[in-house]
């Protein structure tokens, strides 16, 4: 039979994962501070709405939530109700030191934790093609893989626990530089005439392509659509866990240290809750342009 899953959180990226899971014949409860929300997924996926206590019964508990002290603070309230032999896999978008901590926490009790953060986007999670980059035990990891196959494609143990959730902000900040930077860029060219859609192409069929200038501008700034799937304030957030690695392995870096720094500045001009890419709306701002 297949293991029980929980799923713990029901935001853009855990509500089709946890979908997924439900799909790959996994029987899944789901929980969400908003209890309408489960609700809607158990009638939309066919899973079962669930309290904590019940999702703590489950083999696999998933968490995928906005920081890791919400994760924390639900280790602590389910606690009482935990049993040894599960194993907590959290896609949240952690810290690697609090990832610790938890770990510790919960194997005190004989539950396995794995740091599990994914990568890929809203359409990755509807399409359970995500990356998944885990931290934790190699025996852990081999018995749950299975269950993330349900969401992932490329699915990698990359260390010790922490080292999943190192390895997402490092990804993040990259992505930061390479958004920040293309902007700038192309702030730049439209300043010179150039038009961006055309500058775009030539960049990407040239060396200074990312997945800045082949997707996210393209979709998002040049068509003023700006899809709201990942929030600024979120990848602010992962931006500065990044720096807590940097920390961690006594390093300068003074190019990323001051992408956290503009990425702020963008977090307070254009607001936490825009997506991600309006950033560049701050770009604009200062070169009196659009990138359209």
């Amino acid at each position: 039979m297949k293991p029980k899953v929980a799923f713990l959180g029901l935001g853009a990226m855990g509500y089709p994962m946890a979908c997924n899971l439900q799909r790959a014949g996994f029987p899944t409860l789901v929980w969400n501070r908003t209890a309408s929300k489960a609700e809607a997924h158990a009638k939309a996926c066919g899973t079962t709405a669930a309290s904590l206590e019940a999702a703590a019964m489950a083999d696999v508990i998933f968490s995928c939530l906005p920081t890791s002290a919400e994760v924390a603070e639900l280790v602590a309230r389910m606690r009482p109700h935990l049993h040894s032999g599960s194993v907590w896999v959290d896609c949240t978008s952690g810290d690697p030191e609090a990832s610790r901590r938890i770990a510790r926490e919960l194997g005190e009790l004989g539950v396995a934790f794995l740091d599990a953060p994914v990568s890929g986007g809203t359409t990755g999670a509807e399409e359970g093609t995500l990356t998944v980059m885990v931290g934790g035990s190699e025996e852990t990891f081999e018995r749950v893989r299975p269950v993330l196959e349900a969401v992932g494609r490329k699915i990698v143990h990359v260390g010790p626990v922490g080292a999943g959730h190192a390895l997402k902000a490092v990804n993040n900040t990259l992505l930061a530089v390479n958004l920040w930077a293309a902007g700038e860029g192309l702030a730049a060219l439209v300043k010179q005439g150039v038009d961006p859609n055309v500058a775009l192409a030539v960049i990407n069929a040239s060396s200074g392509r990312s997945n800045a200038t082949e997707n996210l501008i393209p979709e998002r700034v040049v068509t003023r659509a700006w899809p709201n799937t990942f929030k600024l304030g979120l990848l602010t957030k992962d931006v500065g866990i990044g720096m807590k690695v940097l920390d961690g392995a006594d390093l300068p870096a003074p190019l990323l240290r001051l992408t956290y720094e503009v990425y702020q500045m963008a977090k307070r001009e254009i607001g936490p809750d825009a997506d991600h890419a309006e950033a560049l709306k701050l770009i604009e701002r200062w070169a009196g342009v659009e990138i359209a």
